[in-house]
């Protein structure tokens, strides 16, 4: 039997639930490809200036946009930049309208709306971002710096495609100082976290803040990103930048997000308009080559079971690439949500829930290739698996803004993983590694919370975002989406046989070390208690014998 094949743009799906209760992404393979900087790109830089609606009113601040774009694209060819980052400086006022609310360190997604014009036609697309917790500053600014998905884009025919800053909003999850931080990591517990509460040790949440922005009047090139040229048509500026005049309507501006001012409809576009996708371009791989995600007699299914498929990327720092992880098989157990802290202005529920690999009866993936470059000359082709040493801890804050019942989760996942190596090959030259070649502690990154999750794990985190009536974004556990970490590859050990040579150093010369940024996609689960099987009017969730439907694309 044969998958429907997925597509770029993920239609609208049957919610089964308005939040999400637990989320589970696994980290891609690290002995990357030989994928570097890819050829044909240019590399934008542009700091803006802008006006943040804090409550103390309103504040200028500075915003910062990096971005690869490639140099030329044809007409109708999608394509996403890559390495986006949003870097934004909010002025020490800002600070202590945060510090007045108890906070002591913060969690920002930051959502940045961008104009795509050819010519006169315009569409919208979103740039979303998550930064990493900041403290507070006890003087000066806050910076804070997002990382995270990109739509792609595809020109519509010949003529330059322009990209335009405007208006940006940044979610801040703000967490108080000690035990009592909001990070419902922090007690250790779900159900911690609400002893705490019951006996008035802890503090009061400081709750969270969406702070608007809007791009100032006096910014350069009215907030011009980028010129792409598309077709035969069109030219990069000088330099193989855009120029301030580049991209402009008649109007004569190059901008801002506004489908009215370009003649666009409901959904931004107009006939003609550049067209922007959901994800990036791919298809899924068939049903025949993944390996089977389904509960068995030794793994039998709860009232709470899921699984889903899981897929994406992961950075290695010190080969310049990205290196793939196929789809693999989670099976998942939902935690019970419990009454999180006191909030005046959110109903909150925290949970742990707990996950598993599964291939074959064990707690790992299945083996995949990968092949890179040593020292940028020496080919080398490896077979490696992700080995669980323990089990996968999710935990989940989940708050629903009383205001306009909003609902934001907030998720971490401690994933303790060893990477395997059991076959090795250089420049075309077989070697043995032996039984037992492998990092030697797992992954590892920086905890927010260390005092309660001591020991070495992968730290990844997503948020999730419903508006009553409308479809969710981010990430949430049922409908799927994409997580985000970084993490550090140890040094590898037994990697040799005693008659042979010691590849311990060879491996880890070429691949260990920090900063290692990963992106991972997970497809809609399958709820096996209540499977969902597709219709013609709705999309399914779980085949005829409950194994995922969905199987996801990768995204860099």
């Amino acid at each position: 039997m044969k998958a429907q094949r997925a597509v770029a743009h993920r239609p609208p799906r049957v919610r089964a639930r308005t939040t999400s209760i637990a989320a589970f992404v696994v980290l891609a393979a690290l002995i990357p490809t030989t994928a570097s900087s890819a050829p044909g790109t240019r590399e934008t830089d542009v700091e803006l200036p802008y006006v943040c609606t804090l409550p103390s009113g309103p504040l200028a601040a500075t915003v910062r946009i990096t971005a690869e774009f490639p140099e030329r694209a044809g007409a109708g060819e999608a394509f996403a930049p890559s390495g986006v980052t949003t870097s934004v400086r909010l002025p020490e006022a800002a600070v202590a309208d945060l510090t007045a609310r108890g906070a002591d360190e913060v969690r920002a997604a930051t959502r940045l709306e961008v104009g795509v014009a050819q010519g006169t036609a315009m569409a919208k697309a979103t740039w979303r971002g998550g930064a990493e917790p900041a403290a507070l500053p006890e003087s000066g600014p806050l910076t804070l710096v997002s990382k995270g998905e990109v739509p792609s884009v595809a020109g519509r025919g010949d003529g330059d495609l322009t990209f335009t800053a405007g208006g940006l909003s940044i979610d801040l999850a703000l967490d108080a100082a000690g035990p009592a931080a909001t990070d419902p990591a922090a007690t250790g517990s779900a159900a911690a976290t609400g002893s705490a509460a019951a006996t008035g040790s802890a503090e009061p949440d400081p709750g969270s803040l969406t702070v608007d922005c809007t791009l100032a009047e006096d910014a350069p090139g009215q907030g011009l990103l980028a010129t792409v040229p598309v077709g035969e048509g069109g030219s990069p500026g000088p330099g193989g930048s855009p120029s301030p005049s580049e991209g402009t309507g008649e109007s004569g501006q190059s901008g801002s997000p506004d489908p009215e001012a370009r003649g666009g409809g409901e959904d931004g576009r107009a006939d003609g308009s550049p067209e922007v996708l959901e994800t990036a371009p791919g298809a899924a791989p068939d049903r025949d080559d993944v390996p089977p995600c389904r509960y068995d007699e030794q793994t039998p299914p709860t009232d709470v079971s899921l699984n889903a498929y899981v897929t994406g990327y992961a950075n290695v720092n010190k080969m310049d690439g990205a290196a793939y992880l196929p789809p693999s098989c989670l099976l998942i157990e939902q935690g019970l949500p419990v009454d999180g802290p006191p909030d005046p202005e959110h109903i909150i529920f925290d949970t742990v829930s707990w996950a598993n690999f599964h291939y074959q009866g064990r707690k790992q993936t299945p083996p995949f290739p990968s092949t890179f470059l040593s020292f940028d000359f020496a080919p080398v082709k490896t077979t490696m698996v992700l080995e669980q040493t323990g089990p996968i801890r999710i935990d989940s804050r989940i708050k629903l803004r009383l205001s306009d019942f909003t609902t934001v989760t907030d998720t971490y996942v401690r994933a303790p993983l060893v990477a395997h190596v059991t076959e090795l090959e250089v420049n075309g030259t077989p070697l043995d590694v032996g039984p037992d070649c492998r990092t030697e502690t797992s992954l590892t990154s920086v905890d927010p919370d260390p005092a309660n999750h001591p020991g070495d794990h992968l730290v990844l985190y997503g948020r999730g975002e419903q508006l009553i009536g409308q479809e969710a974004t981010g990430y949430l556990l049922l409908s799927g989406g994409t997580l985000s970490g970084e993490t550090a590859i140890p040094a590898f050990t037994g990697c040799g046989t005693a008659d042979g040579e010691d590849l311990d150093r060879l491996l880890t010369a070429s691949v260990s070390g920090p900063g290692n940024h990963i992106k991972q996609v997970q497809g809609q689960t399958c709820a096996i208690a209540a499977p969902v099987f597709p219709t013609p009017e709705t999309p399914g969730q779980c085949t005829p014998d409950l194994q995922p439907y969905e199987i996801p694309v990768a995204e860099r």
